[in-house]
């Protein structure tokens, strides 16, 4: 299926770990902005991706993002796909954990969107923009209270063979998202053919939230 994405500029937040949605929209032939608080993650990143405009920012300070966003350009699409996943038993959740988690997962998203969508309307044009979430944000799961797809975030936290086989028994399909499935719905949201799907959620999970 054709998506069009061709030529259309697009924001990615969290691109270092989150490479996977930057390659592939790399190879639709959009023209990426790969935003990522880690240097060593966009110098590789612009090795595999060439063209790629790589900006290095920590988007859980608001007046840096605003100085390195702020002047990116213009921006026809964005994925907020940046997060943190500090996991602390319920009890133990520190005030530290709970600022840096809302710093980057909530208030950077609210912060980035506000940035693209002035663009947009300024330019009176349309825009999408698809914020990436995690299933704990509809389940309870243990150690997740201030945050599962299998990035190198996701490896890290499941892999205690143990820990993931409790997790698997509540997925009727039996196993992890890969970044693949993820990445092929963020298309789907960028491009037109979703033209008529806003404000909703759409699950990659394997069937987790059925449960």
């Amino acid at each position: 299926m054709e998506l069009f994405l061709a030529g259309r500029r697009v924001l990615v937040t969290g691109a270092g770990k989150g490479r996977g949605t930057v390659q592939a929209l790399h190879a639709t032939g959009a023209r990426v902005v790969a935003v990522s608080r880690t240097q060593a993650d966009l110098d590789s990143l612009v090795r595999e991706c060439p063209g790629i405009e790589p900006v290095c920012v920590d988007l859980g300070d608001w007046e840096a993002t605003e100085r390195a966003l702020g002047s990116v350009g213009p921006v026809d699409l964005l994925v907020n796909n940046a997060a943190v996943a500090l996991l602390q038993p319920f009890l133990e959740v520190t005030k530290e954990a709970f600022d840096r988690s809302f710093e980057v997962n909530l208030r950077a998203v609210i912060q980035v969107s506000q940035i693209v969508a002035r663009g947009l309307i300024a330019r009176g044009v349309p825009g999408a923009i698809v914020n990436v979430s995690s299933q704990c944000s509809q389940r309870a799961v243990t150690n997740h209270s201030v945050y599962l797809v299998m990035t190198s975030m996701g490896q890290a936290t499941w892999s205690d063979p143990h820990k993931a086989k409790t997790m698997l028994n509540r997925i009727p399909l039996g196993k992890f998202a890969e970044v693949e499935h993820v990445v092929n719905a963020i298309l789907f949201l960028l491009s037109d053919r979703s033209g008529m799907t806003t404000g909703s959620t759409l699950p990659v999970e394997g069937g987790f939230w059925a449960c």
